[in-house]
């Protein structure tokens, strides 16, 4: 049985994610669930595990209460898990470094 080693909680957010180099032409993704120190996503691009990324995530007003704000991070692919039967893989990457910019 596999031991879970997540410090932080997880939280099942939809968010509109958009990764510099995994999302073909910066149409974007979306999170499946957010904690503290990572995320996880799913992409048609498969990164090498261990590799840098960069990547945006958007809390829209209605999570946040006032105006959108947009979440730019800088962070690590820890694992890479390949979706039976689809062309899709899953992306869990640990949040290394964000910054916040308010959209109005």
């Amino acid at each position: 049985m596999a031991v879970d080693k997540r410090v932080h909680r997880r939280y099942s957010l939809k968010l509109p994610l958009t990764a510099k180099s995994l999302t073909p032409g910066n149409g974007g993704a979306e999170t499946s669930n957010v904690s503290a120190r990572g995320v996880f996503f799913m992409s048609t691009t498969k990164p090498e595990e261990g590799s840098p990324l960069e990547f945006s995530l958007t809390l829209s007003p209605e999570i946040t209460l006032t105006d959108q704000i947009v979440i730019r991070c800088k962070g690590r692919v820890v694992r890479v898990t390949q979706t039976p039967g689809s062309d899709k893989v899953g992306i869990a990457a640990a949040i290394e470094k964000y910054d916040f910019e308010t959209k109005q």
